[in-house]
């Protein structure tokens, strides 16, 4: 049964810029950011008050105000947790600051407060960003839909409301209403939100399409098979919440030590302040002991033991193209004992490029003269695989003739007149359905080879003669090979290939960058199968993609990275680090940093222990005084910070790259 589309405004160009709009909240619209700054900006006002010699009530209100601004919403957590008689460490941060101010201490006091305020904001900012991607993904499904009476009328209705055996009509365009399957109509779809494809796939009755998809030049009528809460962008967003939610051991593990520590804190320093005071030393000297016992065992060193070499990798990192979103995101880089890697965009360039131009045998026709009569038919679309063959002409500087009598068949090709002849360029199935079996074998034969090597095989037509077949493929990037025979050195296993292209252009890949185990054809759940398989058997793996089909495996993964140019909104945000100019060379690179940075973490909570044990020892069984506590714990403190420093010389990014 055939049917008409009505007119309607001229669709959007059935091109990638069709895409959702772009949340993000601004970092000042939180109420965690606001404060932490307010506090930071009022310390660094103070600071050179006070080392200048100013009197103290020009920095003394200042540093008042900082802990009150950076203070008090780690504060009101703390006594809320209390009330559920649970400790928070944030809350012994802020008593330790008023004990450090109590003695005189008012800098390190403020500077704890800013450390910590400063760290809730980059959290919540960190959190609402990943919210706004997700809300961002549900903007990819269109709100409404044609539905198709039995009469044959047209209704406008909100997609919420399609049910499964409803029949909807996709103009061309428009983007997907709802998951089902094509009733009648052709048309390529563009589905890499979905499946990562890189070129539309063609459509006609019988397959199957995906809500959100961006259809191309044809009508699809299409029969409601999901709801749109089963979706699978809706299923994508909910993978990707749950995902998100769930707390990683290392998590769970800090939160178990906090509380011990908190306790353990509290109730040192009551002892100390409390057991002099009972076997009669004066009231003075007892409080004394207790506030340089809270100074010298302040876990200032602990902090810093922990931070600048993990802010440094991260530091070093960004100047070299790996933006790595936290120090917990650095330090998790070097647990990583296995990869998957996503194929299009990742391994590959994303982007569609004529490889091989063959002639058929008696055209008498060269490389270039088919290039420019395919180029010439294929100038007016829009078609990505027809934007590939115009740019590879003119890349060979070609003149490009005009066309007459243009038309385009959706899932077929187009066809021009060109210099007096009908040249039709397409897929070569379509083409040669009418074409004599004798012309056409050889052109087939040429096609199944591209096609075997994982190309996508376009076939021209001159006057209904085959005259020649090109190669298309995505490109893949030049540090593919040696980043995957890097990340295998790292690991001591071979990474595996995750992608929802075909097996023939997924092997092929495969075989060429050295990988072995190979998953194509998947949706975006089959990845996170894929994924959580790995972690079921012990492995914390590291998940490299671009799309929005690879956020939900981005999310459960033990570490996520995306590519930057390419990737989308959601992956960024869901990625733990993004790869900003897209040279896969530096996973390798950064991951090894972070191993570095894990050997000068040890190194410096060795040495932070051992300063924090034998000022501790020395107050509770001698007479530690105060400025020499100070002293001690400072210097312990600048120790440990310069060591972790060393990793923002470039040198150490050059020895993480002979380590790979």
């Amino acid at each position: 049964m055939s049917f008409t589309v009505t007119d309607r405004p001229a669709p959007p160009s059935a091109g990638r810029a069709a895409v959702a709009p772009r949340r993000r909240t601004r970092v000042f619209a939180l109420a965690e950011a606001r404060w932490a700054a307010t506090a930071l900006v009022l310390f660094l006002v103070a600071l050179p008050l006070q080392l200048t010699g100013a009197p103290s009530w020009a920095w003394g209100p200042l540093y008042a105000l900082a802990y009150v601004t950076g203070g008090w919403e780690p504060a009101w957590a703390g006594l809320q947790a209390l009330r559920e008689k649970t400790l928070d460490v944030d809350l012994l941060m802020i008593v330790a600051a008023i004990g450090a101010a109590s003695i005189g201490q008012v800098m390190d006091g403020a500077l704890l407060i800013v450390i910590f305020a400063t760290s809730g904001a980059l959290e919540a900012v960190a959190t609402a960003r990943t919210q706004d991607a997700v809300r961002g993904l549900l903007d990819l499904a269109p709100t409404t839909a044609t539905r198709l009476m039995d009469d044959g009328a047209e209704e406008t209705v909100a997609t919420s409301e399609l049910t499964v055996g409803e029949t909807i009509l996709i103009r061309p365009g428009e983007r997907v209403g709802a998951d089902g399957r094509v009733l009648e109509g052709a048309s390529e779809v563009d589905q890499a939100t979905i499946t990562g494809e890189p070129l539309p796939v063609a459509k006609e009755a019988g397959d199957e399409v995906f809500a959100g998809t961006l259809n191309g030049t044809g009508a699809l009528r299409v029969k409601v098979e999901r709801d749109a809460s089963d979706s699978v962008i809706a299923r994508i967003v909910a993978m990707v919440e749950e995902a998100s939610e769930t707390k990683a051991p290392t998590q769970l593990f800090i939160e178990k030590v906090e509380q011990r520590y908190s306790l353990g804190m509290v109730a040192a320093t009551l002892a100390v302040f409390a057991i002099p005071l009972a076997l009669g030393a004066d009231l003075t000297s007892s409080l004394l002991r207790a506030m340089t016992f809270m100074i010298v065992a302040s876990p200032c060193a602990v902090v810093l033991a922990t931070m600048p070499p993990l802010l440094s990798a991260i530091a070093n990192a960004g100047r070299h193209g790996v933006l790595v979103k936290s120090a917990v995101v650095m330090e998790r880089l070097g647990q990583i004992d296995a990869v998957a890697l996503d194929k299009t965009g990742t391994l590959t360039e994303g982007t569609p490029r004529v490889t091989d131009i063959r002639p058929l045998p008696g055209t008498g026709l060269t490389e270039e003269a088919l290039l420019t009569l395919a180029a010439a038919a294929e100038h007016p679309s829009e078609h990505p695989l027809a934007r590939a063959v115009v740019d590879a002409a003119r890349t060979r500087g070609l003149t490009i003739p005009d066309v007459r009598d243009f038309t385009s068949a959706p899932g077929v090709g187009v066809t021009a007149g060109v210099g007096g002849h009908t040249i039709a360029v397409g897929a070569p199935s379509r083409l040669l359905r009418e074409v004599e079996e004798a012309l056409s074998s050889r052109a087939l034969a040429a096609a199944a080879e591209l096609e075997d090597s994982g190309r996508t095989a376009v076939l021209v037509q001159r006057d209904g003669i085959p005259i020649g077949v090109l190669g298309i493929a995505d490109r893949l990037r030049p540090d593919a090979a040696t980043t995957v025979a890097s990340l295998a050195a790292l690991t001591g296993s071979a990474p595996m290939l995750v992608t929802g292209d075909n097996p023939r252009a997924a092997g092929h890949l495969a075989a060429e960058v050295g990988i072995t185990d190979v998953r194509a054809g998947l949706l975006p759940q089959d990845k996170v199968t894929a994924v959580r398989e790995q972690e079921a058997a012990g492995r914390k793996v590291l998940v490299i993609g671009d799309g929005v089909n690879d956020a939900p495996a981005l999310a459960a993964a033990h570490t996520g990275i995306a590519m930057g140019r390419a990737g989308s909104d959601l992956a960024l945000e869901t990625a733990d680090a993004v790869i900003v100019r897209d040279e896969l060379a530096t996973v390798p690179k950064v991951v090894a940093l972070s191993r570095a940075a894990r050997r000068l973490v040890v190194q410096n909570l060795i040495i932070a222990g051992v300063f924090i044990s034998g000022l501790v020892v020395w107050d509770l069984v001698g007479h530690l005084p105060l400025p020499l506590g100070v002293l001690g714990h400072e210097g312990s403190t600048v120790i440990v910070g310069l060591n972790g420093l060393r990793l923002l010389r470039d040198a150490a990014w050059r020895r993480a790259g002979n380590l790979q």
